[in-house]
């Protein structure tokens, strides 16, 4: 008979088949359950018949469910009826019944009791008497001993313990001995390594690793695609157990790993993919692809997780059970690890986790260990220089932000110094509707009908293609989203700056906020200008700075007043009288601390607000400037003269310092803190003539260019190299940190003389015929008489 069931077709069989192994599933489950059901069961039983077997409460065969009182009392008064009466009875019959009442009967009571039938429990009677009341029964099979044990009490009573005693077989223990000599015979043929044999040992462990470890990096580098799965091999060798190559295997390995995903990532962030994604229908090398990026996520992810688990491991300082790394090894797992979360924090700021990685670098850079925590800062530093967009800066700033408020401002001041490497030039400003550019539209068919040609028509429409594939092919991402993202770090900034200014005005944390207002200070908005100038100034009156923390205070200040306070009406003398009266306190050995600040501040303070200067101000400062160069280091000299160029170049009428004539009523005051009232122009530059006698050859070149007036022609004119360096830049270019002339002096050219002069050669031509004469003169016998001329003295 033929079958006219139709045979299910492929998509019928792959839409049921889901539900299939679901039933398939529940039904093994289910079978799984009932067997478990079943054997528990007869567990159950099986206990429940051995306890019975033991237990010493008398069970009668006729009635044995019966367990309630009423009706045992019951039974026991028919029983008595039916009985027959004493006096029809024998004697010899009546002493055997009573016999019989003291002894056990198979009838009505358990084989291992000999109580009587009906005797109550004494009250008193211990658990011990009732145990050893039970004999014990001897085996019949000579070769099975028991050995009794020490008895279990349960709920129901004593249960008896006893255990087979083994028997021991002669050949077998022989055996068994010779087996154990010829072992001990083994261990002791193995000789011990040496230290040296030991090392040896070593080298070749690690030789193998660090091939095999080669071998797989050269495979996934090779074709990344088809060799992702070996990063889990790879990864996996992260788990070492040897202990004598463990640490640096895995030293070894997170470095590689690290190196691989730099290099196998691709350029850009890879998302999980949505249902719809899933279910579509694709090319065999699309889904190559995501099978590629699916493996490296979670590759990346894991090796992440290890990188973060060694480092918790040091931070715990807990040993594992498996102790194949010791404690002081942990540090140096946890360096490793933290220098390859800084390498991924860098190299790959675009892919996935990079927040993960944000997360795990920032409280390392207030760690103890100043390795690790300078490690972090720089990473974190070179992440600021380099990233041109700022999401990744945007991310670092919020999360060192919400930490030092979580810290409540009890950090290293090196967290703060690296805002300094933010490059944010620009950033948005509140405008008005007029002044906004709209977007450039393109026209519509209708205007261009009314307003264009036909061929204009055609001319407009290609160039707006054109366009609109330029703006497509345009690499660089908007300055409107660039901008936005730079607004909101430097915000968050600011806050930061603001929060310690007012909380934490003595914390140590307090230069690298003025160091950093200083740099940012022409950014801040006008609405906060005020207030900040009226803190500064408290902050340098309370005479709790330093001297450089003070003249940070004065850089951020002016600063503020150079960019967009030229609008506000504001006399910052305070500000110059402070700088005036503190010049002298400059460091002058080695350190050089404070020297350029002074060289930013006096160019912020006297050559961009040259309008707002007064020429008594300038006078003052020249004059105080080039005494300080007597007393500082080359550079600083060098830079301090550089500085007194400009000044004589910004206020010509300077040049009257460089006559000793007194111009105008008064006496110089030099000890006067006041530099408008010090009647700067009754002096003159006298330290420039003893500066032109200075060890450093650029010392001397400056001192006689200021000499002549500063001249920018002539012979007395500056070299290019140093007429178009600012200050500053001199300052850095000589320094003398190595304790050698920077750059090196120049030796003399000494020339070779071909004749040495020896003898009359060195004497002059006069000197010598008189020498000659008189040694040709014939010497005459003179007596020489002394006595003479002591006679007359004596007397």
């Amino acid at each position: 008979r033929r079958n006219k069931k139709q045979v299910p077709s492929f998509r019928k069989l792959l839409k049921t088949s889901k539900v299939k192994l679901e039933n398939k599933l529940k039904n093994k489950q289910f079978k799984q359950q009932s067997t478990l059901k079943k054997y528990r069961k007869e567990q159950r039983k099986l206990r429940q018949a051995v306890k019975d077997a033991v237990s010493k409460k008398p069970i009668p065969l006729e009635d044995p469910k019966e367990k309630r009182p009423g009706k045992r009392i019951e039974w026991e008064e028919e029983e008595e009826e039916e009985a027959l009466p004493l006096d029809m009875m024998d004697e010899d019959d009546l002493q055997l019944m009573r016999d019989l009442g003291q002894r056990a009967s198979f009838l009505t009571r358990d084989l291992s009791s000999s109580e009587p039938v009906h005797a109550k429990k004494r009250k008193h009677e211990s658990i011990i008497e009732k145990y050893e009341k039970i004999p014990r029964t001897l085996q019949t099979a000579p070769e099975k001993e028991l050995i009794h044990l020490l008895p279990i009490k349960d709920k129901s009573g004593i249960i008896p313990q006893t255990r087979e005693k083994p028997v021991i077989n002669v050949e077998f223990l022989a055996c068994g001995k010779e087996n154990l000599i010829s072992s001990e015979i083994i261990e002791d043929s193995i000789p011990e390594l040496t230290l040296e044999e030991h090392l040896i040992e070593r080298k070749k462990k690690l030789q193998e690793k660090k091939m095999h470890i080669a071998a797989l990096a050269s495979a996934i580098l090779s074709d990344p695609e088809s060799n992702v799965k070996k990063l889990k091999e790879l990864r996996s060798m992260l788990m070492e157990q040897d202990p004598d190559v463990a640490v640096t295997v895995r030293k070894l390995v997170v470095v590689s790993l690290m190196e691989l995903f730099k290099d196998i990532t691709p350029s850009y962030k890879i998302r999980p993919l949505t249902e719809a994604e899933k279910s579509t229908k694709i090319r065999k090398e699309t889904q190559k692809l995501r099978e590629f990026e699916e493996g490296l996520v979670s590759q990346y992810k894991f090796y992440l997780e290890n990188l973060e688990q060694m480092v918790k491991d040091w931070k715990q300082r807990k040993l594992k059970k498996s102790n194949v790394v010791s404690l002081k090894a942990y540090k140096g797992l946890a360096e490793v690890a933290v220098k390859s979360l800084c390498e991924l924090l860098v190299a790959l700021p675009h892919f996935n986790f990079h927040n993960n990685i944000i997360v795990l670098i920032v409280p390392l850079m207030n760690d103890m260990s100043k390795s690790i925590s300078d490690m972090c800062c720089e990473a974190v530093k070179k992440l600021f220089k380099q990233d041109k967009l700022g999401q990744a800066s945007l991310g670092v700033i919020k999360v060192i932000s919400g930490f030092v408020k979580g810290r409540n401002y009890d950090v290293r001041p090196e967290m703060l110094k690296t805002f300094l490497c933010l490059r944010i030039k620009e950033v948005e400003v509140k405008k008005d509707t007029e002044d906004i550019n709209k977007p450039k539209k393109f026209m519509t068919f209708k205007e261009k009908r009314k307003t264009l040609s036909r061929m204009q028509r055609k001319w407009k429409k290609a160039e707006e293609k054109l366009e609109r594939e330029l703006r497509e092919a345009e690499a660089s991402e908007s300055t409107e989203k660039k901008l936005k993202l730079h607004t909101e770090t430097l915000n968050i900034v600011f806050v930061t700056y603001f929060r310690i200014l007012k909380k934490a005005q003595k914390s140590p944390l307090l230069p690298a906020v003025l160091e950093g207002l200083a740099k940012f200070a022409h950014l801040i908005n006008v609405e906060f200008f005020d207030d900040l100038l009226v803190v500064l100034h408290s902050l340098i009156e309370s005479g709790d700075l330093s001297y450089r923390e003070s003249l940070h205070c004065v850089q951020t200040a002016f600063h503020i007043l150079s960019g967009q306070g030229d609008v506000l009406n504001i006399d910052p003398m305070k500000f110059y009288t402070h700088l005036y009266k503190t010049l002298f306190k400059l460091h002058a050995g080695a350190t050089n601390e404070g020297v350029e600040i002074v060289l930013q501040c006096l160019d912020v303070m006297l050559t961009k607000r040259r309008k707002q200067v007064s020429q008594q101000r300038a006078l003052a400062f020249i004059k105080r400037l080039s005494t300080l160069a007597l007393h500082v280091l080359p550079n600083a000299s060098i830079g301090i003269l550089a500085t007194n160029r400009t000044l004589m170049h910004t206020f010509p009428k300077t040049d009257l310092l460089l006559d000793n004539e007194s111009q105008g009523s008064g006496v110089f005051l030099p000890e006067l803190d006041e530099p408008e009232y010090c009647n700067a122009q009754n002096t003159a530059l006298w330290e420039l003539h003893a500066l032109r006698r200075h060890y450093h050859p650029v010392v001397q070149i400056f001192a006689a260019h200021l000499i002549a007036g500063a001249p920018s022609e002539g012979s007395r004119a500056l070299k290019p190299g140093l007429s178009r360096r600012t200050a500053a830049e001199l300052f850095e270019t000589h320094s003398v940190a190595a304790m050698t002339f920077n750059p090196p002096v120049e030796p003399l050219n000494s020339k070779r003389k071909d004749k040495v002069l020896q003898g009359d050669s060195f004497l002059n031509e006069d000197l010598n015929q008189l020498i000659k004469r008189h040694c040709n003169e014939v010497a005459t016998q003179i007596p020489l008489d002394f006595t003479k001329y002591l006679e007359p003295s004596l007397r």
